[in-house]
């Protein structure tokens, strides 16, 4: 009887090992593809994790305008697989995207992630699309869907929490611009899901020879549109809250974890011109305005203020200094 207490000692112990063990690999991006960053109490087994976001997929696409340009769906796939062959996921990946102006990306179990046309439109570089695409992809590698959804099955069987507050798991509990249904499990991640999914994106982007700064970048776009502009991105900040401590924290991990590099991919010749093709294609949808223009005495200084571009004018972060 002496001896169950030193083993559950060395049980605790080496559990203690394994988990310093993979922290210590979850903070090396050398070591993506060994290592089990999706590790949690999960009552869905992969192959069941797959099923489900498949039959959420097919919903979606349903119920939005799945954009059907072949040119920009093929693009879109390809960069994100590359991402996804530089990732800790362990599923097939599915990439669609949707035709809306929402600032948005989206990730379901399994390996469905749906973009909006909005986002490539806000993504100058091709670095800051693939920043968002990683945060995406490595929400699914971490599993974050089917472990807060086992969660909440626990917390609704012990009685915790009101069914009524809980996404349901089989049905849809909102809808999105774009017609896009989503569960509510899906709509928000928690606070530690979303840093984790910041920290495991940019290694996924480094892994992939994107500059992992253009996440950083992609984020002071959506923080400074949230200043100037917070009706276009209240959607994705309800989803992905952004704040200059995240933008930060995200600064720091690149520069604590991952080795400089003499070369990165910024962008590319493809991407610029499938983003202007995309611009092009839709502003031609557009109804032309045959409204009268309203014109403006000279030396009030109206004239200038009418025509004043609000976007915000944003540069780079050097990590290195």
């Amino acid at each position: 009887m002496r001896l169950l207490p030193i083993a559950i000692l060395s049980i605790a112990l080496a559990a203690g090992a394994f988990a310093a063990d993979q922290k210590n690999k979850k903070d090396d991006p050398n070591q993506i593809g060994d290592r089990d960053v999706g590790k949690c109490l999960n009552f869905y087994s992969v192959d069941k994790e797959m099923a489900w976001g498949k039959q959420l997929a097919d919903e979606v696409a349903r119920e939005s305008k799945i954009d059907d340009d072949p040119i920009l769906s093929e693009y879109v796939n390809r960069v994100g697989q590359n991402l996804v062959r530089n990732s800790d996921a362990k599923v097939p990946f599915t990439f669609r995207v949707i035709d809306g102006e929402e600032l948005n990306a989206f990730a379901l179990p399994g390996g469905y992630v749906f973009v909006y046309t909005g986002l490539i439109k806000l993504a100058s570089e091709e670095d800051e699309f693939a920043g968002a695409l990683a945060h995406e992809i490595a929400h699914v590698a971490a599993r974050h869907m089917t472990c807060r959804a086992t969660e909440q099955q626990i917390a609704k069987t012990a009685g915790i929490v009101p069914s009524i507050l809980l996404g349901p798991l089989g049905g849809w509990a909102a809808r999105q611009a774009g017609n896009a249904a989503i569960p509510m499990t899906f709509r928000s991640f928690s606070r530690h899901d979303e840093a984790e999914a910041d920290y495991l994106g940019v290694q996924y982007m480094y892994a992939a020879g994107y500059d992992p700064t253009g996440a950083v970048s992609i984020f002071e776009k959506l923080e400074a549109l949230q200043k100037t502009q917070p009706g276009a991105v209240a959607r994705v900040l309800a989803t992905h809250p952004m704040s200059s401590d995240r933008i930060e924290k995200t600064e720091e991990e690149i520069q604590r974890i991952l080795p400089a590099r003499p070369e990165y991919v910024v962008t590319t010749s493809e991407y610029g011109d499938v983003r202007e093709r995309l611009i092009a294609r839709d502003a031609d949808r557009k109804p032309k305005d045959d409204r009268p223009v309203l014109r403006v005495r000279p030396g009030d200084g109206k004239a200038d203020d009418a025509q004043s571009d609000e976007r915000p004018t944003l540069k780079r972060h050097d990590l290195n200094q």
